[in-house]
């Protein structure tokens, strides 16, 4: 089933170099023309340690993006992960030790704890979606519904808490969806047809909203079809007429997905179910950052 989920520039293969403007703009959002209360209160070139903690249960992820924080104000600061990208841990665990002059750990505080706490936040609410379908063999996908400029970062956060992702963006993928069809003015079947004709190397994934529109659209033979706001009862049915025609259509079930009804979902025979709230609705993680002289 895998081979027909066909994605490229998967968010799990983290690529920090793309990341870096990010977090550069970020720190420039945040320290501007300087840190003005360090400046008058802390001693300058004051070597410190410190632990970042967070305070409530999660699955981690975003280390070696809080790691790039720091390693961007100064380069020889010290910085040790205590846990492993996608590890659950408990309230109260260290996930890393820092090292290093207290002005330049002070001046990427905020900004690396707002990275790991959004993508651990991700990661943890993921996992939480995953425990629920896994039994069933259902697979908890992404959408493109990001952050703006963070979706490299959420898709990887998703992947680290055990969901697939999606297609990255436009351009890696064909996903007719409603306005596609209401804009093309021939029948589904015809407009997936004409995809594959256009572009027989890609995997051709559909959205239909009906039973009818199933119908419609195996007659083009696309390579997925997702089932987009049916309720659990017609998933069952459109999964059983769509296997019967073709055992190999994956099955995508996404809107309206909750944590409370993804399990009946995934029941119902989904291959696949697409989460938008994986990014769009998240809580972050709550993480502090203590400090103290470094008398070593």
């Amino acid at each position: 089933m895998f081979e027909k989920l066909r994605r490229r520039n998967r968010g799990e293969n983290l690529d920090l170099k793309k990341i870096k403007p990010l977090i550069k703009l970020a720190l420039k959002e945040d320290i501007g023309s300087g840190d003005i209360t360090s400046d008058i209160t802390v001693p300058r070139n004051l070597r410190v340690k410190a632990v970042i903690i967070t305070k409530e249960k999660a699955i981690i992820a975003g280390l070696s993006v809080c790691r790039m924080v720091f390693k961007l104000i100064d380069d020889r600061t010290g910085f040790v992960v205590c846990v492993r990208e996608g590890e659950r841990v408990g309230a109260g665990t260290v996930v890393a030790r820092i090292s290093g002059k207290a002005e330049d750990i002070l001046a990427g505080e905020r900004v690396a704890l707002n990275f790991l706490g959004r993508l651990s936040g991700i990661a943890t609410k993921t996992a939480r979606f995953v425990n629920k379908s896994t039994p069933y063999g259902t697979v908890i996908m992404d959408t493109r519904k990001t952050t703006p400029g963070w979706r490299l970062l959420e898709k990887y956060a998703v992947s680290a808490g055990g969901g697939r992702n999606h297609r990255m963006g436009l351009y890696d993928g064909v996903l007719i969806k409603d306005n596609h069809l209401k804009l093309a003015a021939v029948s589904i079947g015809d407009v997936v047809a004409g995809a594959r004709k256009s572009v027989p190397s890609e995997k051709i994934e559909v959205e239909v909203a009906s039973i009818s529109e199933v119908h419609e659209a195996l007659k083009g033979k696309p390579d997925i079809i997702m089932l987009d706001n049916m309720p659990a009862g017609k998933v069952r049915k459109a999964v059983k007429i769509i296997k019967k025609a073709d055992s190999d259509i994956v099955v995508e079930v996404s809107g309206g997905i909750k944590f409370e009804n993804v399990e009946t979902f995934a029941a119902a025979g989904a291959d696949v179910i697409s989460v938008g709230s994986l990014t769009h609705s998240v809580h972050n993680i709550d993480m502090s950052m203590e400090m103290e002289r470094d008398e070593g």
